[in-house]
C-alpha cells in the first residue's frame, strides 16, 4: 500500500464517473475543489489537438479533458513529484490513453512545444511573480495561433489578473464566477 494514499474520490461529469486516488499532502486532498469543479463545468472545448495542464495536481482537469477529447494529446505538468505519481496512477485508473504526466517547474519540460489549449488552476500561494511569469505570461508564449488559455483563480487574485492584462495588453475574458473562484479565457490571435 502506498504510504501517501488518503482515499479515492468519485467525480461524476457529463455521464462519466471519474475516480481519483489522492494523497494526504496534495492540494485538495478531500475532494475535487470548488475552483477545479467550476473550471471543468465552464470550459468550452474547440477541438484542440494538443492540451497542456499546467500545475495538474493529482490530475482531475487534464484527465477529464483527455476523456472528452480522445483525439487530443494531453500533457500534464506539476512541480510536485508526489502529484505526478498520483496523476500517473489516476490516468491508468480512468483508462486514459492520450495523456502523459511530467514533473516540471512551470513549463520547463515542454519549453520547445506549443499547444492549442493550455489550462490551469493557478496556485494562489506561490507568490505574485511566480503567478505572473510561470502561470500567465510564459504559458501564453506557448499557444498556437488561435490557441486558448483557460484558467481559474481564487477571486482574491482577480485584481492581479486585471493588472497583468492591462500591463501586457492581454485581454482576459471572465467566463464564470462561483464560491470565491473565477474562470478566465485568453485567445491568442
Amino acid at each position: 500500500m502506498d504510504p501517501y494514499y488518503k482515499k479515492t474520490i468519485i467525480y461524476p461529469h457529463e455521464g462519466y464517473k471519474f475516480e481519483f486516488d489522492i494523497a494526504t499532502n496534495l492540494f485538495s486532498s478531500f475532494d475535487v475543489d470548488h475552483g477545479t469543479d467550476l473550471f471543468i463545468r465552464s470550459i468550452v472545448l474547440n477541438n484542440p489537438k494538443t492540451i497542456l495542464d499546467l500545475g495538474c495536481g493529482y490530475g482531475p482537469i487534464g484527465i477529464v479533458l483527455a476523456k472528452k477529447t480522445p483525439d487530443a494529446q494531453v500533457t500534464m505538468l506539476d512541480s510536485n513529484l508526489l502529484a505526478i505519481r498520483y496523476t500517473k496512477l489516476n490516468i491508468q485508473k480512468n483508462n486514459i490513453h492520450n495523456a502523459t504526466a511530467l514533473g516540471s517547474v512551470g513549463i520547463e519540460q515542454v519549453r520547445d512545444k506549443s499547444f492549442d489549449l493550455i489550462v490551469s488552476n493557478i496556485p494562489a500561494r506561490i507568490g505574485e511573480e511566480a503567478i505572473i511569469n510561470e502561470f500567465i505570461l510564459e504559458p501564453i508564449k506557448h499557444l498556437n495561433s488561435g490557441g486558448e488559455f483557460w484558467f481559474v483563480v481564487v477571486s482574491k487574485l482577480n485584481q492581479l489578473i486585471i493588472r497583468v492584462g492591462k500591463q501586457n495588453k492581454l485581454r482576459f475574458k471572465k467566463i464564470s464566477k462561483r464560491r470565491g473562484h473565477t474562470v478566465y479565457i485568453f485567445t491568442k490571435k
